[in-house]
């Protein structure tokens, strides 16, 4: 179950932030098998004074960034991640952020740092996951 912050500036329309949205969560689903129905993002717009960062850093030009911090289960392989990092990036520039522009970050934690609601902790209950099809997939 990752929870899903993206921050962007606020002149990008309310479609935009959705299309940006839809997208890092089709990542998710393609690249990290989330289910399709484990859907849980913030999406912050802001004003541009609110964002700090390098323009050119490592030789990328930033110049809008869209910044997608992922709260996620820990344990996925540095191969898994970077595909999903390529995706995320795939998925944006096909509704116009530049690719340079997105920037990720991976927040992992363990299953016992998760409730879904009612204040427990759901992804500790093996049974309740199977009968709901939501068994995280191998990674």
């Amino acid at each position: 179950m990752p929870l899903v912050r993206i921050s962007l500036r606020d002149n990008i329309t309310a479609a935009m932030q959705r299309a940006i949205a839809d997208g890092v969560h089709e990542a998710l689903v393609s690249q990290i098998g989330i289910p399709r129905d484990d859907r849980f993002q913030i999406i912050e717009p802001r004003p541009a004074d609110a964002f700090v960062y390098a323009p050119q850093y490592l030789g990328i030009e930033h110049r809008d960034v869209v910044f997608v911090q992922i709260a996620l289960v820990g344990g996925r392989s540095a191969e898994l991640k970077q595909a999903l990092y390529r995706a995320i990036a795939d998925e944006l520039a096909a509704v116009g952020v530049r690719r340079e522009d997105v920037v990720i970050t991976l927040v992992e934690n363990s299953k016992e740092d998760w409730s879904i609601g009612n204040g427990e902790a759901q992804l500790l209950d093996v049974e309740l996951l199977e009968r709901h099809g939501a068994l995280p997939a191998p990674h």
